[in-house]
């Protein structure tokens, strides 16, 4: 069990699994929502919480390894730019975390004039809010989904309703 875990709070930490993939999977894998939902929560922000700190060594690390060359801005961020345009950080933030992941969003949030602190504040209320819905709609989605002895199971229930 402590595997399950473990591998649970580890992939939520992976830039691209992030919450909204992790946790519908590791309920749909037979794991308690709960449990399931806080360490994908704090593996997420663990992640984003790290970026955030290293920020300008990562930025010098990118500078040295790249050289001086711009690159064309990629689909991401500019999808990440066109969100920060409409809702500022709340859009980037709240939105961000499905169209460019959360990773990405607190970073491009602090590229776009954001402090390290306000980023910080909303990436968590941002994790934790899709973290609660994420999970609960799991849980109760897939106990509306799948069959077992006491649920027939959506499209059972739908194919004879009389059982």
């Amino acid at each position: 069990m402590f595997l399950s875990y473990l591998i649970i709070f580890l992939l939520a930490a992976i830039p691209l699994l992030e919450i909204a993939a992790i946790i519908p999977v590791g309920i749909l894998g037979g794991l308690p929502a709960f449990p399931v939902m806080v360490l994908a929560f704090t593996g997420n922000l663990l992640t984003v919480i790290l970026l955030i700190v290293f920020l300008d060594k990562i930025k010098d690390w990118r500078r040295k390894r790249k050289g001086n060359d711009e690159e064309a801005p990629s689909k991401k961020h500019k999808r990440a730019r066109g969100l920060w345009n409409s809702y500022g950080l709340f859009g980037l933030t709240f939105i961000g975390p499905f169209f460019v992941g959360s990773h990405l969003s607190a970073l491009l949030a602090i590229t776009f004039g954001s402090t390290k602190k306000r980023t910080l504040t909303f990436m968590t209320a941002s994790l934790f809010t899709w973290t609660i819905l994420i999970g609960i709609g799991s849980h109760y989605g897939f106990d509306f989904f799948i069959a077992d002895e006491e649920n027939l199971g959506f499209i059972t229930r739908i194919l004879h309703p009389e059982k």
